[in-house]
């Protein structure tokens, strides 16, 4: 089975095995920027995660953790057909159920954000009161985009169509139309959190969801470009490591069983630093993940 959904013939992320054995979680790539709406090169994403990996320490000081004591298994990318941007999807959704039936909390690596729609049709089968929270600059709640209902644009609209609660907190949103603002209002989803500041109000907004699973989906774009400028839609106004690490300490007092990182295009930053940051994001999650419920 791995054989026909994973190429795993190269780099892999730190200290990762790639057999499930013993592991609590499991990391895939997506390949992919196929709907791409401004510049390309989400694809080349994980890859640049995996290889930039090894500078990075294994010890988190923050978290008092360090990766050398964590089992997590890293399978390589999916094989997908890149011109077919609903078989990418269904693609997703089958490794990320090849994951939850090995008993791995899954961490996918994009690519472009269209690609949280097959891990979240996978994890509502498993967690029918799944809800999701989403950092990132842009809305993602276009019923179309270009054409295109499968579109990174409309990605979270596609994900309210499955979410059996309905029900996604979007926090640092800064860009979209205004049906879309108006949208997160009347429903209640758009979370303010300022850079700099604390995460009080996501965590009320949690409150009521304190037993449900949370699956975390973090587009890079989320922060400032000034931090990470590799991204295919950057957004002046954007968030910073501390900001992000905010976020994390309050996530960790609530159930993550899964999570994303997407829209890296590692070419346009030439300095490698926003594939560190990426990089670095990933360890943060897998720290965090490791002992969640």
């Amino acid at each position: 089975m791995i054989k026909n959904l994973f190429d795993n013939e190269n780099a892999i992320f730190m200290g990762a095995k790639r057999s499930p054995d013993d592991c609590a979680i499991g990391i895939f790539g997506v390949n992919y920027d196929g709907t791409c709406s401004f510049k390309p090169g989400a694809r080349f994403g994980p890859e640049a995660i995996r290889q930039v990996s090894s500078c990075l320490e294994t010890y988190c000081p923050k978290l008092n953790k360090d990766l050398e004591n964590i089992m997590y298994a890293d399978f390589g990318s999916i094989i997908i057909d890149k011109n077919d941007s609903k078989s990418v999807i269904e693609s997703v959704k089958s490794a990320t159920n090849f994951l939850i039936n090995k008993g791995l909390r899954p961490i996918m690596l994009g690519g472009e954000h269209s690609i949280t729609t097959g891990a979240v049709e996978a994890l509502v089968k498993k967690y029918p009161d799944l809800i999701l929270v989403q950092l990132d600059a842009h809305a993602d709640l276009r019923e179309t985009y270009i054409g295109n209902k499968n579109s990174h644009a409309c990605t979270m609209q596609r994900c309210l169509e499955v979410l059996p609660k309905k029900k996604i907190l979007q926090v640092g949103i800064r860009s979209g139309t205004k049906e879309e603002f108006q949208f997160m209002h009347n429903n209640n989803q758009l979370v303010n959190f300022c850079p700099g500041g604390n995460a009080q109000e996501l965590k009320q907004a949690l409150l009521p969801y304190s037993k449900s699973p949370i699956y975390l989906t973090i587009d890079l774009d989320w922060f400032d470009p000034s931090l990470l400028s590799g991204t295919g839609t950057p957004e002046p106004g954007g968030f910073f490591w501390n900001d992000f690490e905010e976020i994390l300490k309050t996530l960790r007092d609530f159930r993550i069983v899964a999570s994303d990182i997407v829209e890296l295009s590692p070419e346009i930053d030439k300095s490698g630093v926003s594939s560190i940051v990426a990089a670095k994001v990933l360890r943060s999650l897998i720290l965090s993940l490791e002992n969640m419920q």
